[in-house]
């Protein structure tokens, strides 16, 4: 590859991020005749086009005689601060979690699951609220249960493009599980271990409320690449998501960032803005521990409509301003898996 080719890359920037396009790269870009092949850490299925023209332009530009580019994309597996054993046929584990219920957690999993599976992502989501299960609902597979293979394996249900399994799927609604603590983790630990996940590049875990023992239990003994913290502006869910973001770092899951929902209503009849739970709330829990704020979501009946009615915003609107935030959430969570392995790729100098 000339220098000339490794300089444009540097300075090529992905769509919609100031992230230079080398920095992205699984391996180093390669020339055969006339084609660029890339391969990148990340998914790229919506903004390949985009991508691919914009590089085509500068080559041009560049008189670097590139007439072709083959972008194709190789998610890595980061590896994880517990040693906790893999997963078979998973490469990512993202724990979606908040300090407090309430504040649309579930509904920001499944959306960042569908938004993962639009940019082109093998996603499985495990619903690891096991006492007020949600996501069958969510997907529109209440009515579903997984099939039993190999005697004790579950194959996930398919919902939107994304492998799913919930403890609302082996249950009735009307069936509480007045279960305590040990059962719990054990029933998350099997949900997890036995199902048959094939080939996923990212498992969004929709964690329950709180920092009980499912918490405890993915820290210690479950390998999480990394975590979203959810919340909505009000101080009171502040205050829950601080709390939140200092149980990952106590066990050395990264934060990737917080997500702020809920974080102004636009009035259907005259478009008048109100920040009904308070402003910037987010912003200011994101920059007190230095995270990202991956995304900021309107209160909108669509959003809570939508996701009730087994088809969320991604799905159901697709092209929608809704489901392009979701959209980012997902490209930065992404960028955020990317990142780490890298960092974890780079050489270390020990002094003796």
């Amino acid at each position: 590859m000339t220098a000339s080719i490794d300089e444009l890359l540097n300075a090529q920037r992905l769509p919609g991020t100031n992230v230079s396009l080398s920095s992205v790269l699984r391996e180093d870009a390669r020339v055969e005749g006339s084609t660029l092949k890339l391969v990148l850490g990340v998914p790229v299925a919506r903004i390949r086009a985009q991508l691919a023209e914009s590089l085509r332009e500068a080559l041009g530009a560049a008189g670097a005689g590139i007439s072709d580019i083959d972008l194709s994309s190789d998610i890595p597996g980061a590896q994880v601060a517990n040693q906790a054993a893999a997963v078979p046929g998973v490469k990512n584990i993202v724990a979606v979690a908040s300090g407090k219920g309430g504040v649309g957690k579930s509904t920001t999993a499944v959306n960042l699951a569908l938004a993962l599976v639009q940019e082109g992502a093998r996603v499985g989501i495990l619903d690891a609220d096991i006492y007020g299960p949600s996501q069958s609902q969510m997907l529109g597979v209440a009515d579903q249960r997984p099939q039993v293979v190999n005697k004790n394996m579950l194959l996930p249900l398919q919902a939107h493009g994304v492998s799913m399994i919930s403890m609302g799927n082996l249950a009735t609604e009307d069936t509480p599980m007045i279960w305590r603590g040990p059962m719990v983790s054990g029933a998350l630990q099997q949900l997890l271990s036995q199902t048959q996940w094939r080939d996923i590049d990212y498992l969004i875990v929709d964690m329950p409320p709180g920092t009980g023992d499912i918490a405890l239990t993915l820290a210690q003994r479950v390998p999480v690449t990394g975590s979203v913290i959810v919340t909505t502006p009000q101080d009171i869910a502040l205050l829950d998501a601080k709390k939140g973001i200092e149980m990952f770092r106590k066990v050395n899951i990264p934060v990737f960032g917080v997500v702020e929902n809920m974080a102004v209503h636009i009035c259907s009849k005259c478009g008048h803005r109100e920040h009904i739970f308070g402003e910037d709330g987010g912003l200011r829990l994101a920059e007190q521990y230095g995270v990202e704020v991956l995304g900021q979501l309107p209160l909108a009946m669509n959003i809570r409509e939508q996701s009730d009615g087994g088809t969320p915003p991604v799905a159901a609107e697709p092209e929608s301003a809704v489901a392009e935030i979701y959209r980012g959430i997902a490209r930065r969570v992404a960028l955020a898996v990317c990142r780490q392995a890298q960092r974890q790729l780079a050489p270390q100098i020990v002094v003796e």
